[in-house]
């Protein structure tokens, strides 16, 4: 009895381990594993049935070369990797993908380059999860939740420069994250050339969050241009952030003709809604804007003006316009403002985003998107759905990634005594936050927000970044009744190998003395959401 019960159990761990996990994160949709291996050296060839695949083949080729050394050839004909552009349907997703592994050739296949791409980053991970470079014959069908799959950095409070953005597109696109949020003007500092205003950068571009003196640190158009091509070859669209009318300290330091004012706390916070001038300014920024990031998109902010808008009861050119516009109060002189400025942009043919207190605004549904970051007010998001609005959800708990990710950690943030574990990153679930079937398509997707006021190096944001990213990315393309943490954390150790490879400082919930967490500086209380 005892052999046929150890057989029992060897029988079941073969049958449970016949299949292994894909390896993949985020997990396919569909994984059917086959027979055989498929083996990638160097005699392996790339080909593809449509030239426009030129540029997706080189991709997967340099990586293959960069991380496993392993130099694959293009050619034309057929080919051991074939890339296959099938007729768009009417009802095309642009991320959707099949890859079909055989001993003797792969195909990867999709509707469009975009997919195509996915496909080869799928294949890309098996390839690094793989012992002797063999890849396990499967069938793979995929396509995303959602299509908006977000992570936006703060490089006001701190900046990182363009080496340590290229990283993190990398990683973006090794994870199929699609939209980098760049939050590029705030209190500390404002980091984007504009050529009309050079003090912007100049002086606006001075210090950081713990170090008002540093020397100026900015992206010059010439960045701008360079980081946008290599974010595009890794198909992520690249969305600026431009505060206003509030977090304007930096700007109104260079140019301090059109403060509004601020607050004990806040000096300088805010534009002055009540001068001609200040609209024009902004316009001119914004034109600048629009042209050096091809989106068609510009973050406004529109967020906690009330933390700095003090001055304008007593600002005599805001009282004016007040009266002259029947604006009974600071709020409805902020919704004038951003009625201005959001119909700027849409004269630039460019669509806006606001966070989540300009739900209220009453701004046309389908040129504005709102960004819902307050959990604690679950009533924005309904007015923002319930107004016709797109939304894109990126809730504090759990979704900001300055919290801490364990109760012993110490140097970023809490709600509550709340902080954003792996798991809770994993499981959240944005189809939950529609109410009905109007509101489903609504629901863009779901977006990470870092901000630096506890980031002031590196080694640092990795910390907090890796390993939630992967869970953030497979939290935005499975639906929820795909979703299994365990398999999940079966296929993350794999990729905390990667990380060490790649000398990244992150944080492995398993192992928590493995890296400690990095102490940083406090200038002040962090009270308020950025």
């Amino acid at each position: 009895m005892r052999f046929i019960y150890i057989l029992s159990i060897l029988f079941v761990y073969g049958f449970a381990h016949a299949q292994p996990p894909a390896a993949i994160i985020p997990m396919p949709v569909s994984f059917v594993a086959g027979k055989g291996f498929f083996t990638l050296d160097n005699k392996v060839t790339i080909g593809y049935n449509n030239a426009q695949l030129k540029t997706a083949a080189y991709y997967f080729q340099h990586e293959l070369l960069s991380q496993k050394g392993i130099t694959i050839q293009q050619k034309e004909g057929p080919a051991n990797i074939l890339l296959v552009l099938k007729p768009a349907k009417k009802k095309n997703d642009s991320n959707a993908y099949q890859v079909s592994i055989k001993p003797d050739q792969v195909i990867i296949s999709a509707n469009d380059r975009q997919g195509i791409f996915y496909g080869m980053i799928s294949m890309l991970q098996l390839a690094l999860a793989s012992k002797n470079n063999q890849l396990p014959a499967a069938e793979i069908s995929d396509a995303p939740a959602y299509g908006w799959r977000g992570f936006m950095l703060d490089e006001s409070r701190h900046f990182f420069g363009k080496e340590k953005v290229k990283s993190i597109l990398n990683w973006m696109a090794f994870y199929k994250l699609n939209v980098f949020h760049w939050h590029l003007t705030d209190e500390p500092a404002w980091r984007l050339e504009i050529k009309k205003y050079p003090n912007l950068t100049l002086i606006g571009g001075i210090g950081d969050y713990l170090n008002p003196d540093l020397p100026a640190q900015f992206y010059t158009q010439a960045d701008i241009k360079e980081i946008i091509a290599y974010a595009a070859e890794r198909y992520i669209q690249v969305i600026p952030e431009i505060d206003m009318p509030g977090h304007a300290t930096a700007a109104n330091k260079a140019y301090p003709e059109y403060s509004g004012g601020g607050s004990a706390g806040h000096p300088e916070f805010t534009f002055n809604p009540g001068l001609e001038k200040t609209y024009t300014y902004l316009t001119n920024i914004l034109k600048e804007t629009n042209v050096l990031f091809p989106a068609g998109i510009i973050h406004l902010g529109g967020d906690e003006v009330s933390f700095g808008n003090e001055k304008w009861n007593t600002n005599a050119d805001i009282l004016k316009l007040r009266q002259r516009e029947n604006l009974k109060d600071n709020a409805a002189v902020e919704h004038y403002f951003i009625k201005r400025m959001a119909d700027s942009l849409y004269q630039l043919h460019s669509k806006v985003i606001f966070w989540d207190e300009m739900a209220d605004a009453d701004l046309p549904k389908d040129k504005t998107l709102m960004f819902w970051w307050r959990q604690e007010k679950p009533e924005q998001l309904r007015t923002a759905l319930s107004k016709g609005y797109s939304t894109v959800l990126c809730p504090r708990l759990p979704l900001y990634f300055d919290f801490v990710q364990d109760s012993t950690h110490q140097y970023g943030r809490k709600w509550n005594k709340l902080y954003n574990p792996i798991e809770q990153v994993y499981s959240f679930d944005a189809a939950s936050y529609a109410k009905n079937a109007q509101e489903e398509p609504l629901i863009l997707g779901i977006q990470a927000n870092l901000w630096t006021e506890t980031v002031d190096n590196d080694r640092r944001l990795d910390f907090l970044l890796f390993p939630r990213i992967a869970a953030l990315a497979e939290a935005a393309w499975l639906p929820q009744k795909r979703k299994d943490f365990k398999t999940f954390s079966v296929n993350l150790t794999g990729h905390l190998a990667l990380y060490s490879k790649a000398g990244l400082y992150y944080y492995d919930p398993s192992k928590t003395l493995l890296h400690p967490e990095i102490p940083v500086k406090r200038k002040k209380p962090l009270n308020y959401k950025d």
